[in-house]
């Protein structure tokens, strides 16, 4: 495990300790799932099913989806893409599965937690994990 996994893992259980609920989003796990499967990366594997069975899981919906084509649709109007025109674009899935999580809890309490702070951050509260 790299050094920076390790400073992750350590914040992800002072955040729990501190009270906060930490989510994988589908769109986060099937991005990261791919890119392990494809480099053989087994236990990387492994270690991505035991995060996601310890963490809460934010599963894909239809409204979710909705939702992002509709950011997608408003990104692409303003001129702004967050992705290439053919991409799947996983930044405004992200962004919709922020908003739906902010349905059940406080607006303000729902934080995406990237180090893609600029594409995200029309759409969602956003912030490193470090200067969280």
């Amino acid at each position: 495990m790299s050094r920076l996994s390790q400073q992750v893992d350590k914040w992800a259980m002072d955040r729990q300790g501190a009270g906060d609920r930490l989510a994988v989003p589908e769109i986060a796990d099937y991005e990261i799932r791919r890119e392990l499967l494809r480099a053989g990366k087994g236990s990387g594997v492994a270690r991505l099913d035991e995060l996601c069975a310890i963490l809460e899981y934010l599963p894909l919906t239809t409204p979710v989806m909705h939702d992002a084509a509709s950011l997608w649709a408003d990104a692409r109007n303003a001129g702004r893409p967050t992705a290439h025109p053919h991409a799947l674009d996983g930044d405004v899935i992200l962004a919709a599965q922020a908003r739906s999580a902010q349905t059940e809890f406080a607006p303000e309490s729902v934080v995406v937690v990237t180090t893609n702070v600029e594409h995200l951050s029309r759409y969602a509260n956003v912030r490193l994990w470090s200067d969280i």
